[in-house]
């Protein structure tokens, strides 16, 4: 596992690449946050989480652990898991894993006419202006984020 210092966080590169498919049940109906539903609404079928993730294309998708709070706002949290997928084109809204001045950030892409914007979803943080004086890329862009939802003991 490669770590790696980023602007206000981390982020832990993960290898799970496995030729091996799992199928787990998957219940199209959905699940109600509200008033439950008749289970008879449910018809069990069987999703894989590779294919849902990486799709027709694992080679260009890696996985990284997220440390910090800097894009606590829109959901991804400290001890997050992010998919990220190298191939898409970066566009304006993605949250992307971007290299500034040779330092990972994982951050929101706002393009605007003259520069780059790479903004933090997160009050206590600053946006970051890109300038032509940057060396600046992004990495890829984040498509799914895996949570841990139980209390950790």
């Amino acid at each position: 596992m490669k770590v790696i210092s980023l602007h206000e966080t981390t982020i832990q590169f993960i290898g799970i690449y496995n030729k091996e498919t799992i199928e787990v049940a998957y219940f199209d109906g959905g699940v109600y946050g509200g008033f439950p539903s008749p289970a008879d609404d449910f018809q069990e079928l069987k999703i894989s989480f590779d294919k849902e993730v990486f799709g027709n294309s694992p080679s260009t998708i890696f996985c990284a652990k997220v440390i910090g709070n800097s894009m606590k706002d829109l959901g991804i949290h400290d001890n997050d898991t992010i998919a990220v997928d190298r191939l898409l084109e970066p566009q304006d809204g993605d949250i992307a894993v971007c290299v500034i001045n040779n330092e990972f950030t994982l951050k929101t892409i706002k393009i605007e006419k003259d520069c780059v914007w790479l903004v933090p979803a997160n009050e206590d943080y600053k946006p970051i202006k890109v300038t032509e004086n940057e060396d600046f890329q992004v990495w890829g862009i984040v498509t799914h984020t895996l949570k841990y939802h139980r209390k950790r003991r």
